[in-house]
């Protein structure tokens, strides 16, 4: 069965409370130290710290500039952002940044494209050229953070459907760097695009810029929690501790309960014989970064007796029109080919093992009851063997053996 991930806005969106629920729902705050820190920001430091939001049990996301606490009551303008850095930085300069990153190539091609987003929604709303942009929500210090480490923790949770509830914006007005203005915000209803969207009784902004474009990047679509079995859940915490509704963003990650509807997928293939091979890469990476299941290439003979290439896409039938744009977009194929098909796919779990050199990550296949496939994440398995300098192959067998004298039982909870 597919994996969801709902993310349920009854209290609006920000960057730090999307990193809060992550981080609720399980994401190891050193891994995404770890993905934050190859970013090379001076004098930065990241926590979680445990607080209450009406009665409710919560993780707050903070950014420290190391001598100046990011303390969220210092912007009063944005119910759950971090206080503006006075160090704004340019969108060529962002993407430097996110190109020598650790993020995946995938993450980095999310994390790329949100930037590129973001800065063009700015351009537009102040009638600028993008590479002039240096506004607060494009530059600033706690923006690239948020969006670089949502790009880490959406790919950490490996959902292959991600479901965002109608976004509640709050009401009044906010104060932004060129005044003030109704909320929300302009460039908010901007990156919020055709979402569905609410004013509540609290009459403050909820959804910043940063949640809009959070939110509007990696919903497939809208609407009430899916059929689902829930199995982690995630409470992000806002800045504010308001009365009545606990100022919270709650994620929810489990299997999808309509298993007939997750085991239909579109397959999508095309033939390409005049293309740079170059650009297969490419296309590749914003395939997946997209949502793609699969993604392979496959050498052809044809007409004219010309190699070729054939390209084959497995997404879910929801994401066909976004791939076939994708695909017209980066190759220079003029027609593609799709159907729609059964699969069958075993349940999967990931599991964590201690082992003598660190803990390596299983995905466990299931059938039934009984483990039909175990295998030890090859990227945990190729740190440890640089950090200890030991063959990759020599990590895998001590894995393997650590995880056969644990003597496995199915897990209730991940």
């Amino acid at each position: 069965m597919s994996r969801i991930l709902y993310l349920d806005c009854f209290s609006g969106i920000s960057g730090d409370m999307t990193l809060g629920a992550f981080l609720d729902a399980g994401l190891p705050l050193d891994e995404l130290k770890q993905a934050l820190g190859s970013l090379a920001l001076a004098d930065v430091d990241v926590g979680a710290l445990r607080v209450l939001r009406t009665g409710v049990s919560a993780t707050q996301f903070v950014v420290q500039e190391r001598g100046h606490a990011h303390h969220h009551a210092q912007e009063p303008q944005h119910a759950h952002g971090h206080a503006a850095s006075h160090a704004h930085r340019g969108l060529s300069e962002i993407l430097r940044l996110v190109d020598k990153s650790a993020l995946s190539p995938g993450a980095r091609e999310r994390a790329r494209a949100m930037f590129d987003r973001l800065a063009r929604t700015e351009a537009a709303i102040h009638q600028m050229a993008v590479d002039d942009v240096h506004l607060h929500e494009v530059g600033a210090l706690d923006s690239i953070i948020d969006i670089v480490g949502a790009a880490f923790a959406f790919e950490w949770a490996g959902a292959e459907r991600v479901v965002c509830s109608p976004l509640n914006v709050g009401g009044g007005t906010v104060r932004a760097a060129h005044g003030v203005f109704p909320v929300p915000a302009p460039a908010t209803v901007k990156l919020l695009g055709d979402a569905p969207i609410y004013g509540g009784a609290v009459q403050k902004e909820l959804v910043t810029p940063t949640g809009a474009l959070i939110a509007t990047s990696y919903a497939d679509s809208f609407g009430p929690i899916p059929p689902m079995s829930v199995e982690r859940v995630g409470y992000g915490a806002g800045s504010r501790d308001e009365a009545g509704t606990p100022n919270v963003l709650r994620l929810l990650v489990g299997r999808a309960a309509d298993e007939q509807a997750a085991r239909r997928v579109t397959v999508i293939e095309c033939e390409i014989d005049d293309m740079n091979p170059q650009i297969f890469g490419i296309a590749m990476e914003r395939l997946y970064a997209a949502g793609a299941l699969e993604v392979c290439y496959v050498p052809v003979q044809m007409k004219k007796n010309r190699p070729g290439t054939r390209l084959t896409v497995i997404v879910p039938p929801e994401l066909r029109t976004k791939m076939a744009d994708i695909i017209f977009r980066e190759t220079t194929t003029i027609g593609l080919r799709y159907q729609d098909v059964e699969r069958e796919c075993l349940e999967r779990e990931v599991v964590p093992v201690e082992t003598p050199l660190g803990t390596v990550r299983f995905k466990l296949a299931w059938r039934g009851r009984h483990v039909v496939n175990a295998t030890p994440e090859f990227d945990d398995c190729a740190k440890l063997a640089s950090a200890h300098g030991v063959p990759v192959k020599e990590v895998q067998a001590v894995a393997v053996q650590a995880y056969g004298a644990r003597q496995p039982m199915r897990a209730s909870q991940p």
